[in-house]
């Protein structure tokens, strides 16, 4: 009786280990069909045009420093004065926060830092934006945002042109 255990065992097991092996060479079939459909695919599709890279060209620069105010993105957007003595045509945003709190520190710390800091509202999405400076002319305002873009208080961020409409 044992010898009919042991042997009906020994079948299972090895019925067990041939099941595997069909199963993965299934997987093998269907993953060797998709490889040759795929390139198939890639032989039958037009061959597409490829751009030409022309190699630059070096050319020695007649001018070593150029103006580039006018093409200085500026933002517009209502807003409305929180804190501060007032707004002039041009602003320098530091930073923008959801919360006034936030925003009221970050003014705080830009005074302290010699900036005459403003807190305006933009009731459209809701956000609190720290001015450093405001000024007349886009150059001044230019020249202001990129002072601040170096400084220690604009690490995080970046520091962008506002016009109030």
């Amino acid at each position: 009786m044992k010898k009919y255990l042991v042997m009906g065992a020994a079948l299972c097991v090895a019925l067990a280990f041939t099941s595997c092996k069909s199963q993965e060479s299934a997987y093998k079939k269907a993953y060797e069909k998709a490889k040759a459909q795929e390139e198939q695919q890639t032989a039958q599709a037009p061959a597409q045009d490829q751009a030409t890279v022309t190699p630059m060209v070096t050319k020695q620069a007649d001018q070593t420093t150029v103006s580039n105010v006018d093409n200085t993105p500026v933002r517009s957007e209502d807003v409305t004065l929180i804190s501060g003595t007032g707004l002039k045509k041009f602003s320098v945003v530091a930073g923008s926060f959801g919360l006034k709190a936030n925003a009221e520190g970050f003014q705080g710390l830009l005074k302290q830092g010699g900036y005459d800091a403003q807190i305006v509202f933009n009731s459209s999405n809701n956000m609190y934006r720290v001015v450093s400076g405001t000024y007349d002319e886009k150059s001044q305002a230019v020249q202001s945002r990129d002072a601040i873009r170096g400084s220690k208080f604009n690490k995080n961020s970046d520091a962008w042109l506002l016009y109030k409409k």
